[in-house]
């Protein structure tokens, strides 16, 4: 008996549900977790914030893999994988009586983000629906927009009541006993496309780029780039806003307008972005980017827009993350590209918040800001630079 695939909206639900848990676990868990158990182990709060950085270099380091197994297998297995990689390395770090345990246990957890973060995620998407899978990547990346909101406030309640370690276990067991089951019924039903039907049933599909080595380079830089910015202003965004003159209380209550930027600009997207290429998806993130960081430099007391538009400008990167490659090389052979992709992108984005702490202490925040900004800036000229590239290569 075939089993038919279920609709777009309950995949996308699903696997939307699974990236909430699977950013709030990984990247976003140290902010809340870092501190009790620096207070109960001793351990030094930077070797326990590390983890996640080691965790995004080993799924920097397998994504390429990763893109080669969505390639040929589909999602189903590297997804699955996620969920048991996550439950295995949460309860690692849950039990670890050691940092070497404790860092076994982020090893774990950084597999499952190289098989179950937005990169595999958006490569299982292309598979399964081709160049249609523009509208699923952005409406996913909406509810991953969520994963701050649901995930700190839940982390904080569960370790005020039973503990850091137990609310490990926890979410362990949520990764195991539901998302475990939602992705499996997500990704049920109909085999992926062998690369010639996909090539040839797709109409939409681009053909080959002239100058590719050029138009990857471009692409993978100005992805990794926005990616290295964002982790360090995530990561340090308190401590920027402080700089400015801002009490905790204030510049925490200020921080929080980050993750609705991200979502409201992704609604937007959502809305607009079947009307235009996603090319201008891309450059209105760096734009927006480089504006929000220029609003630091100056000191425009205006910091609540700052990180409106910088925030919106990071989420809407996401987006264009996985729809611009989409655009430009076609969905039979955007899994193992958009692995390879996010190799330099993610180990950037792991190794950016030490840079960024090590800029900070050594040139100061102005210094740091105005390099970020420097950098944000230049990114606008490469995104434009991609565009004449990819122009130039289909005229």
């Amino acid at each position: 008996m075939v089993v038919s695939a279920p609709h777009r909206h309950v995949v996308i639900s699903a696997l939307g549900m699974a990236q909430i848990f699977a950013w709030g676990t990984s990247f976003y868990f140290p902010a809340v977790f870092a501190g009790p158990i620096v207070r109960e182990t001793a351990w030094p709060l930077e070797w326990v914030v590390g983890g996640t950085s080691l965790g995004l270099l080993v799924a920097g380091l397998i994504s390429p893999k990763v893109g080669a197994v969505v390639d040929v297998h589909g999602g189903r297995p590297v997804l699955l994988t996620s969920s048991l990689c996550y439950a295995a390395g949460l309860s690692t770090i849950g039990l670890a009586p050691s940092l070497a345990i404790y860092f076994a246990g982020w090893l774990l957890i950084g597999l499952g983000m190289g098989t179950g973060l937005y990169d595999a995620v958006f490569a299982a998407l292309g598979r399964m629906y081709g160049a249609e899978a523009r509208g699923q990547i952005a409406t996913l990346t909406l509810f991953g927009g969520f994963a701050s909101t649901v995930c700190w406030p839940l982390s904080a309640f569960m370790i005020d009541h039973i503990g850091w370690r137990a609310a490990c276990f926890a979410y362990a067991a949520v990764h195991l006993l539901l998302l475990l089951p939602l992705q499996m019924f997500a990704t049920r039903g109909g085999k992926p496309m062998p690369h010639a039907a996909a090539a040839t049933q797709n109409a939409s599909e681009p053909s080959r780029i002239a100058n590719e080595w050029a138009v990857v380079l471009l692409l993978a830089t100005v992805l990794s780039l926005a990616a290295g910015i964002g982790s360090i202003i995530v990561v340090h965004l308190l401590i920027f806003l402080q700089a400015r003159g801002l009490d905790m209380t204030s510049a925490v209550a200020l921080g929080t307008l980050f993750g609705p930027a991200q979502v409201a600009a992704r609604v937007i997207e959502k809305i607009f972005g079947s009307r235009y290429h996603p090319f201008w998806t891309m450059l209105a993130a760096c734009g927006l980017m480089a504006i929000g960081m220029l609003l630091f430099v100056f000191e425009v007391p205006l910091l609540a827009l700052a990180i409106l538009l910088y925030g919106g400008g990071y989420g809407v990167s996401w987006i264009g993350r996985g729809t611009l490659p989409l655009a430009l090389f076609g969905p039979a052979r955007f899994p193992r590209l958009m692995g390879g992709l996010a190799f330099p992108s993610l180990i950037v984005q792991a190794l950016a918040p030490s840079a960024g702490a090590v800029l900070i202490d050594r040139a100061g925040t102005e210094h740091t800001l105005a390099v970020l900004c420097t950098v944000a800036c230049l990114n606008v000229l490469l995104i434009a630079a991609l565009w004449q590239a990819s122009r130039a290569s289909h005229s």
